[in-house]
């Protein structure tokens, strides 16, 4: 069974915390608290420091108008934390892009595939050590082809066009 964090009284605007906390720590947030928003999920690089990165998440409450961040620090040798998709569905997208910006691995997401970058990217593009100058592998350029009705600007059938006059209240 895992432990129930408590939040402190009155709750400060941005909480640091030990990676292994983050879960009950949210769960905290959202039960005690009632931060029902997941808003934003990013990281910090920090080079020159033994935990190089800090992952931070920003939550809202929409019941109390409240926000709060909480941080906590990870290790470049294994830089991953607990995902929080199980609370959060808005984690999905904000988990897989911070993955492929910063490298940071959640434990427990089912897809952290790019969804910003191309598959075959090298490397994490907001490290600080990202090489300015590398020069990526080649995409092979997939021409789309449009219906004839698009490539000439009258919609589609799904979607078709409203000529003039034809709008409401004409």
């Amino acid at each position: 069974m895992t432990r129930e964090a408590i939040l402190p009284t009155p709750l400060p605007p941005s909480l640091e915390i030990p990676a292994a906390e983050l879960l009950a720590t949210a769960r905290a947030l959202k039960a005690q608290g009632r931060f029902d928003m997941l808003l934003d999920v990013t990281a910090v690089d920090w080079p020159g420091r033994d935990l190089r990165f800090d992952v931070v998440w920003h939550f809202y409450s929409t019941i109390t108008f409240a926000r709060v961040r909480v941080k906590t620090r990870v290790a470049e040798a294994d830089p991953a934390v607990d995902s929080l998709l199980p609370l959060y569905g808005s984690a999905l997208f904000m988990e897989r892009e911070c993955h492929e910006m910063y490298g940071i691995a959640f434990r427990g997401h089912p897809d952290l595939r790019p969804i910003l970058l191309y598959e075959g990217f090298v490397g994490h593009p907001l490290r600080k050590d990202y090489p300015i100058r590398l020069e990526q592998p080649l995409v092979v350029y997939r021409k789309e082809t449009l219906s004839p009705a698009l490539s000439q600007g009258r919609g589609s059938a799904s979607t078709p066009s409203l000529g003039r006059g034809q709008g409401e209240g004409q």
